[in-house]
């Protein structure tokens, strides 16, 4: 276990511009930038359990706003630092990239490779109290807006063996957005990722804020095996996960692969814990591995003919859940968000150590590779016929742009930038919604009883459904990998439901064909949910619309001894008009 001491504390620059340029080092100042001030001082808590010296990490969110993060890790040095004359503490908390991750030193591997993590952190605090339990003392030193408001002090004695660190900070608000605010759901998910992947280690997140506190703790001994497990817990697997892991020098891949009878890839990639949304070339490695792998083997078991085409990527990735998570001293990332991996090493490493040991478990398991096999050839059938499908929906789009679907009762503007497109639920909504809208920029279009759930069926069938193709030709973009957002014809697309548990089925079944198939929709932030009222409570000319029973018993108290009448919408039909314009 390599030590960890103040000389290991290397300074490459101050702290000046981040107040001013937030975006720079958290990736803006809304919800999940503030999460992402968690996520870095956390990532100093599992850098101390990749070195081996950290076992617990627990997160509290109190009710004052402020958040805490504590480990029994080494605790972070409190000697003079050679290169600046200062505390080691006070370094790592006031200059940007300062730590012990760049060289060798205190850490082989680390996540918070940038080292502006913590200090950009406490800049961006409205104050940040550091408490470090080493060498049988209890050190304590405060900073407000990033500048030291103590010296690092002596507080007291701590018990023989018993290190550790206490990261105490208060987001300012002065720079984050107003509505900004820490998710419980959103750390939850984070945290059982970084259990998941660290495998022995314990996190406990705890939620002081709500009436009755809420907690939850992570500790997992298979890895990203257990993660694979989790992920596909409701799907019916072909095989239990073949974990995969090897050592490239002080490069560690580890990965987890599993296919389902789901219909969609679900694979997630890791550097150094860190999940980078946008992949890299670990993802690469991997997706490569796995083609060449299931092709080789359906040629070598003549599944494939000398004259039968290789399966696409695609087809080797339909229903397969997947993990990839490396670990290296030099990660490369594409910016300081680290979304996207780009160490070219890291590629062939990935790709050598998956095909290996994939290829060997595939001719070991000869029943469950088969299984694989056939579904990689009715994915690729299917992909053929949804490839004629699409086409004849793009040609009939083409032909029909000028007459677009009946029942679509389009706007008169021209231009997507200001134009809405409400999707509603059935003709007695259109109805209403037709005549309560603005025809100048708002277009209406009903849709018919429940859609094909896209997420229990291929692209093929789902482009045979009616109403699924009457949205892909009124927005005019395509759906799939013919997908094109520049074809969009209204920028604002509102889905319109009613306020009942069929119309959040309805919504949800929407918003799955939108995410699996024309997810750049989402992404570009195109897509709303309009929320209509549950009642309309009128007291003498007061009107007041009202989305929840909470709510409703709010106004009714505010009204006691007066007459007031509730009308309860049990659909968007029951709306006149005016009532649909005004709320």
């Amino acid at each position: 276990m390599p030590e960890y001491t103040a000389d290991q504390i290397q300074v490459l620059e101050g702290l000046e511009a981040v107040r001013r340029r937030p975006g720079m080092y958290i990736g803006g100042t809304d919800q999940a930038a503030l999460h992402h001030m968690v996520y870095e001082v956390v990532d100093n808590a599992v850098d101390e359990a990749m070195a081996g010296r950290c076992e617990h990490i627990e997160i509290v969110l109190h009710k004052d706003r402020s958040v805490s993060v504590i480990d029994d890790g080494a605790g972070i040095p409190v000697g003079i630092q050679k290169q600046t004359g200062l505390p080691a503490l006070t370094v790592v908390m006031t200059k940007l990239h300062a730590g012990g991750k760049f060289g060798g030193g205190g850490y082989k591997v680390s996540g918070g490779l940038h080292g502006v993590g913590v200090s950009a952190v406490n800049a961006l605090s409205e104050w940040f109290e550091s408490t470090v339990k080493r060498d049988g003392k209890i050190y304590r030193q405060r900073f407000e807006r990033g500048v030291p408001a103590t010296d690092v002090e002596v507080i007291g004695k701590a018990k023989k063996g018993d290190t550790g660190t206490i990261q105490r900070f208060r987001y300012d608000e002065t720079i984050f957005d107003d509505e900004a605010e820490y998710r419980y759901e959103t750390l939850v998910q984070r945290f059982r990722e970084m259990a998941f992947l660290n495998r022995g280690l314990k996190i406990r997140l705890i939620d002081e804020r709500p009436a009755e506190p809420k907690e939850i703790g992570f500790y997992f001994e298979g890895g990203v095996s257990s993660f694979v497990r989790y992920l596909t817990k409701n799907r019916t697997p072909f095989h239990d996960p073949v974990h995969i892991e090897r050592n490239y020098g002080d490069t560690m891949v580890e990965a987890a692969i599993q296919y389902t009878d789901g219909y969609s890839e679900s694979v997630f990639a890791f550097a150094n814990t860190i999940n980078t949304p946008d992949g890299g070339t670990h993802l690469t490695g991997l997706r490569s591995a796995i083609t060449r792998c299931v092709n080789d083997y359906a040629r070598k078991q003549n599944f494939l003919k000398d004259k039968d085409a290789n399966f696409s990527g695609d087809d080797t990735r339909e229903g397969l859940t997947a993990i990839i998570s490396v670990k290296l001293v030099d990660p490369q990332f594409e910016s300081q968000t680290k979304v996207k991996l780009l160490n070219n090493e890291v590629r062939n490493q990935v790709e050598s150590a998956v095909s290996e040991a994939f290829s060997e478990w595939m001719e070991g398991n000869p029943r469950e590779a088969k299984k694989i096999i056939d579904k990689c050839m009715t994915s690729a059938r299917a992909r053929a016929a949804a490839r004629k499908a699409r086409d004849l929906v793009i040609r009939k789009s083409a032909l029909e742009s000028m007459t677009l679907p009946g029942k679509l009762a389009d706007c008169s503007e021209r231009d997507p930038a200001r134009s809405e497109l409400y999707i509603v639920e059935g003709d007695s909504a259109g109805g209403s919604a037709k005549s309560g809208r603005d025809r100048q920029f708002q277009a209406i279009l009903p849709i018919k009883g429940k859609i094909l759930n896209v997420e229990k069926a291929r692209l093929d069938k789902a482009l045979g459904n009616r109403e699924i193709q009457a949205l892909i030709t009124a927005l005019g973009t395509g759906i799939g990998d013919q997908f094109n957002l520049d074809n969009l014809r209204y920028h604002r697309v509102l889905i319109m439901t009613d306020a009942d548990v069929d119309g959040s089925h309805i919504r949800t079944l929407l918003l799955t064909l939108f995410f699996r198939y024309m997810e750049p929709l989402i992404s570009a932030g195109h897509l709303y949910i309009a929320q209509p009222p549950l009642y309309l409570i009128t007291a003498g000319k007061e009107k007041h619309y009202v989305y929840t029973e909470a709510e409703k018993e709010r106004v009714l108290a505010r009204f006691v001894g007066k007459k007031t009448h509730v009308q309860r919408y049990k659909g968007l039909g029951e709306m006149n008009p005016e009532q649909l314009w005004e709320t």
